[in-house]
């Protein structure tokens, strides 16, 4: 237990693939003996599969990418962060969200880390992207960092952001975002106040004396007493000043959760404190929001569903090699051989994978144009485009997330 740092990889041993699965690291050694590793290879990353069967997925993770690659000298062309995608297109051909081209042996040790950077990223922003397509005009707020490892957690916060969620809490986090961190109060402030000053209602004062006046005041209203009780209690307590009242109430007690919901959004109306807000944690997800927000809540507190969220299933495999007399389409059984190009229709947000060079298709819906979606980021190591700032990004998911129906993009319908 000598060890002076924490289990964690740091930036250069990711860099220089000391992360990465052996194997390729013997593979590497064979192809230099063979005289094999200046092979020139096109290499496309897929989806084998989205979480839970989703329809659509977020792609997220490009930046890190590019930090990854940056310096080996390779071409990398990509879907821009933030695009919505189907890992197949109107055709069912697999669709290359971001392709490589370069030596192999000039930097296929990075495949592990490549992949784990991107399907985090995007498991972690679709996740969002879902829980904020559900919660439409109500706030989310991403509490997760103490679901992942702490080193995670600005990356968790970083895509969490870009996702749609509205607010992060981890101090980290928000720093990268360059916005401020969100938060309300643990049940530790109401239970020391209980022990020492006999009324846990007084943290809610004390909060509000002591914590810097820009910050909202929203009162934890479950950690003793009856949650419509305790919230018209801090409406009278804190008054016009109290922004909301969050209801945390651990799930063997929760009995009937939008219907604790109705009851102190109706206690607060009948008494004159129809301006304070209701705040909800807890196990919330997309599933539950839509009940939730039905009863009165309005803004949502996220953690696990978000930061512990299942990674998106790439893989990355060659489908053209160079081996002197131009590009030789070829590929392992079960993927689309050859370089491609990704077109989609504007209108019916249609897909198709084609040939690389093979010119422009028509919509195959509706006859109209289709755009290019791969875009060149990166060339002999060098980058010549950079990702959008996470605000841009954030604008460019939910522009598709809410252009879309919620049963076409969350796979289930819900009353708006």
């Amino acid at each position: 237990m000598g060890e002076p740092e924490f289990i964690y990889a740091s930036y250069r041993e990711v860099k220089d693939a000391e992360t990465t699965d052996v194997y390729f690291l013997r593979t590497k050694k064979i192809l230099e003996a063979e005289g094999l590793a200046d092979t020139l290879v096109h290499m496309e990353m897929t989806v084998s599969g989205l979480p839970d069967g989703y329809p659509w997925g977020v792609y997220a993770g490009l930046r890190e990418a590019l930090k990854l690659f940056e310096g080996r000298p390779v071409t990398i062309r990509s879907l821009p962060e933030g695009t919505l995608f189907r890992p197949r297109d109107h055709r069912g051909v697999k669709v290359p969200l971001l392709t490589i081209e370069g030596r192999y042996g000039d930097f296929l040790e990075l495949e592990t880390p490549l992949l784990g950077f991107l399907g985090s990223a995007s498991g972690v922003a679709t996740k969002a992207a879902r829980v904020k397509r559900a919660a439409g005009d109500k706030a989310v707020l991403s509490f997760g960092a103490r679901r992942q490892h702490p080193a995670l957690a600005p990356f968790i916060e970083y895509y969490a952001y870009i996702g749609g969620a509205d607010a992060v809490s981890a101090i980290a986090g928000a720093e990268r975002l360059g916005i401020e961190p969100t938060g309300t109060m643990p049940h530790s402030l109401m239970i020391i106040f209980r022990a020492r000053r006999g009324d846990h209602r007084q943290a809610w004062l004390a909060f509000d004396r002591h914590v810097d006046p820009s910050v909202k005041r929203i009162a934890l209203v479950d950690t003793f007493c009856d949650e419509t009780e305790e919230a018209l209690e801090a409406c009278r307590l804190l008054g016009e000043r109290l922004w909301g009242v969050r209801l945390d109430t651990p799930s063997s007690r929760r009995g009937d959760f939008a219907e604790i919901i109705r009851e102190v959004r109706w206690k607060l109306d009948v008494n004159g404190c129809s301006h304070v807000k209701i705040v909800v944690s807890g196990g919330i997800d997309e599933y539950k929001i839509p009940a939730l927000k039905a009863a009165g809540a309005e803004a949502f507190g996220v953690g696990a569903s978000i930061a512990a969220a299942k990674p998106v299933d790439y893989a990355l495999d060659i489908t053209a090699v160079d081996t002197g007399g131009g590009w030789r389409p070829l590929s392992k059984r079960g993927k689309f051989s050859g370089r491609k190009q990704v077109y989609r229709c504007p209108r019916c947000h249609v897909d198709l994978a084609v040939p690389l060079g093979s010119g422009q298709p028509r919509c195959p819906v509706c006859g109209g144009d289709m755009e290019p979606m791969l875009e060149t980021y990166m060339v002999d190591g060098k980058v010549v485009k950079e990702p959008e700032p996470p605000g841009e990004v954030r604008r460019r998911v939910l522009d598709q997330v809410f252009g879309l129906p919620a049963e076409e993009f969350l796979g289930f319908s819900f009353d708006e």
